[in-house]
Parts: C-alpha cells; structure tokens; sequence
C-alpha cells in the first residue's frame, strides 16, 4: 500500500466514501455518518480554506516578482503577458457558455435541487452571506416542514432564517455608484479583506500591486523581501503536500459525509447527484478537449502559418502525454521546453523566458474547470448566478490563475478562492471530488498545451522561430527516469 501512488490512494477513499454512503443510505445510518464521520471532512475543508489566501498572496507576488527588472515587462514580457491572460479568459468563456448552455445542474430531480437550496439559505444566514439571486425559499412556509426535517433548526430559527436577504442590502445597492464593483476592488484595509475570504479580489489586487512594486525599487532592498516570500510560499505549497498525502483518509470522510447529508437515509437520491456529476465531467471534458484541438490549434495558425495542425501535435505529445500522466504543469516544464526548442525549433531566450512564466500565471485548463464547477454548483442549489455574477467569476479566475501552483490538485485550492467570490459554500466541492483526479490530468494537457502555444507565438513575433516539418520528437526527445 506504500509503493501506490498517491493519486490511487485518493480514488481508492473516493470509492469507499461512496460505498459508505450507499450502504449508510440503505441501512439508515446516515446520522452516524454525518455525526461521526463527516466532522473529518469538514477539517480537510478548513485545512484547505485556511491555506488558500495566503498561498494566492504569496504566490502572486512571487509570479509577479520573478518577471525580472521592469524592463522585461516590455514588449516580450508584455505581449507574453496578453496573450496568456487572453487565452485563460477564452476558457473560462468557454467554460460559461457550455455550463450555461447544457445546464447539468439542472438535471437532477427538483426536490433534490429544493433541499439542496434550502440547506443553502440556511448556510448562507450562518455565514452572513447575502443570499445570491435574491430568492429567499425560506419566506415561503410550504417549504419550513421540508427544511426542519431536513435540519436541526426549530421553525421560529428558520423564520429568522427567511428574512435573512434584509431591505436595508437591497436599499444599499439602488444607492451605489455605477464604477461601485471597481471601487470594492480596492481595500482600505488590507488586514479586514486577508480575515473575510469573500474579499478575495482585494486580497489579489493587493498581491499585484505589491509584486509589481518590488519590482522598481533597487535590487538589494527588493531581494530580501522577495526570497522571504518565496520562503513562506514554499511553505503554504509544502502544507499543501502534507494535506494531501493524508486527503485519502479525508476524502472518504468528506464523500461520504456530503453524500449522506443530501441523500439521507432515500438511496435514490445518491444515484441522482452521479447523474448530475456525470453531465459536469462531460460538460468540462468538452471544453477542455476543443481548448486542446480547436481553439489552440486555430490561435497557432491565426499567428503562425509555417507549422500545420498535424506537425504541432506531432512535436507536442511526449510533453501532453507526461502532461497527463504527472498531472503537474511543473513537473512538465522541462519536457515541454525540450519538445518546444528541439521539435517546434523556437530559440532558447525564448522559451526560458516564456514558459516558465506560463506554468506560473496559465492555467487554463484549469480556470476552465473552475467556472464550470461553480455555476454546475450553483446550479445544482437552485442559485441563478446574474452576468454580474459571473463576471466576478471571470475576473477572479483569471487573477487567480496566477497564484494556482503548478501541482496536482492544486486548482481545488483556487476552486474554493472562486466559491468564496461569489458568497457559495466551498464545502460544496466535495460533490465534484469524486471525478476531480481524472479531470486534473486533462486539464493539465490543456495547461502544457496552452503554453506551448503562446511560447511558439512569441517566438516567431521575434523572429526566433525556425520550425522544420520533417523533424521526428521521438528522435530528439529523451525523458529522464
């Protein structure tokens, strides 16, 4: 059991979690699970919540930092920089309109989705949250009966519950300015947004700001600080580590947990949130698939003309195949600088410019998911997110993008950094666990691919760019064992 890899042990606890839920659902002992099982989960959620800021502050300011002198935010620097944030907004487009299209929330029974709403409002008072779409379900007293039985509340709480989307928010937000959504952006006290997770976008701009700033004063003042920040990064990511390895202990506690709390002791509704979870992966396997071999494929020939579809793929694939096999952006990097140089024939200055950065600041496969998995989410509780709303989703996906490590499972830190941007309940990724291993290893081709592609762009908008057709990777790629 030692020697199996750790992804293995993950989907070994997946399956048992589900097991247990099953079986708990059929002998009627979902109270016990979710008394004496699900806390478990619940602590591997606040591990990951408790790392998430921090390693998006840190991180961003060494992405950021790490660029070099000012100088090199420039004219390779800065169109490196477009074009990857450009295409990590393509996906997470991408990503909106087929979750908005198909809908797989939606797809699952309704009573199901109602109970779902219902423990939402619910969690939403506990937090102080504004409930999303200004629905309240609560204020109608047909659903107080469905609500005591499937909570602890008594019927006098849950009223207190109803009134929860107060008039004096909805007064506050007729009497806003218009520019009021860039005005929250920016914090006047930067210690209050690090201590309420739903101030995520102030926290990010912070971390920008703060990066680009070392990067204009002199080197000896800037370098103290900055290995300072790479040390506490290190740190963040190395805890990261150590709550995975034990994450297959915690993901049967938290499956098992979240599956008994919205099924209870009726089997049927275990099957309904698998068929929602199976319209989600193949929503997302869509997008990430045509991300690889049609929207990257259709930028490369917008920009470059000499290499052909075929021949990119060709010189491509020992660094998509290790890509999907080490589900590490990372771990990737030197295949993909080796297949970029030796098979696409982009100069060295190149690549050790680009690349690097685009393991740091692109991840788009994964910024995919991520908008996907919180509108399915959404969805799923009956929470109709406004354009608004899904803007923010935007907006922070792409900035988080940058503080996402180049690790496995990485991305279900950032996931929650999103839910908390938009006030839903982070706990809820545990419904999306079961199939997230698989997911990572393509979004991660998708990441590989993506960088591959801007590094090839950038290449021949420099004149560094000496592709030959004929060339054979497997000729001239090694791996190291």
């Amino acid at each position: 059991m030692k020697k199996l890899a750790l992804h293995w042990k993950i989907i070994i606890g997946m399956v048992l979690g589900v097991i247990w839920a099953l079986l708990s659902s059929y002998m009627g002992w979902s109270s016990f699970t979710i008394d004496w099982i699900d806390p478990f989960g619940i602590i591997f959620i606040n591990l990951l919540k408790l790392i998430a800021v921090p390693l998006v502050l840190f991180s961003i300011i060494s992405g950021v930092a790490n660029i070099g002198d000012p100088s090199s935010l420039g004219r390779m620097g800065g169109k490196t920089l477009l074009i990857y944030m450009l295409t990590t907004v393509l996906a997470i487009s991408l990503g909106l309109f087929l979750v908005n299209t198909v809908k797989p929330g939606k797809l699952i029974d309704e009573q199901s989705r109602i109970d779902n709403r219902i423990n939402y409002e619910i969690w939403a008072d506990s937090q102080g949250h504004e409930i999303k779409d200004g629905i309240n379900y609560l204020k109608d007293p047909e659903f107080f009966e469905r609500a005591q039985e499937i909570s602890e509340l008594t019927k006098s709480e849950l009223k207190e519950v109803s009134l929860a989307d107060k008039m004096e928010t909805v007064e506050k937000q007729k009497e806003s300015s218009p520019l009021q959504p860039l005005i929250d952006v920016v914090p006047e006290n930067f210690f209050f947004s690090l201590s309420n997770n739903g101030l995520m976008l102030q926290i990010i701009f912070f971390a920008l700001f703060f990066g680009v700033c070392l990067l204009f004063i002199p080197n000896e003042k800037s370098q103290p600080v900055l290995t300072l920040v790479e040390g506490i990064n290190s740190v963040f990511l190395k805890m990261v580590d150590l709550v995975m390895q034990a994450a297959p202990f915690f993901v049967f506690a938290l499956l098992a947990g979240v599956v008994s709390k919205m099924a209870g002791d009726d089997i049927g509704k275990v099957v309904e949130i698998f068929k929602g979870l199976s319209w989600y992966s193949l929503i997302v396997v869509i997008g990430l698939v045509l991300m690889i071999f049609v929207i990257y494929p259709l930028i490369l020939k917008l920009f470059v003309k000499k290499i052909s579809y075929k021949g990119f793929f060709k010189a491509m694939s020992p660094a998509q195949t290790l890509a999907f096999s080490t589900s590490s952006s990372a771990a990737t990097l030197p295949a993909t600088m080796e297949c970029v140089e030796q098979n696409l024939g982009v100069d060295k200055k190149i690549s050790s410019f680009v690349l690097p950065i685009g393991a740091t600041v692109n991840m788009d496969g994964t910024s995919l998911y991520q908008a996907i998995a919180v509108v399915f989410l959404a969805q799923l509780h009956m929470i109709d997110l406004t354009a608004g709303q899904q803007f923010t989703i935007v907006i922070t996906t792409t900035l988080a993008s940058i503080g996402t490590a180049a690790v496995p499972s990485a991305g279900l830190v950032m996931l929650i950094v999103v839910m908390n941007s938009v006030g839903l309940n982070p706990a809820w990724i545990a419904i999306i666990f079961p199939v997230d291993r698989i997911l990572d290893m393509l979004r991660t081709v998708v990441n590989v691919t993506g960088d591959a592609t801007v590094c090839t762009i950038v290449a021949d908008g420099e004149n560094m760019l000496h592709y030959q057709e004929s060339k054979d990777p497997s000729e001239t790629f090694e791996v190291e064992s």
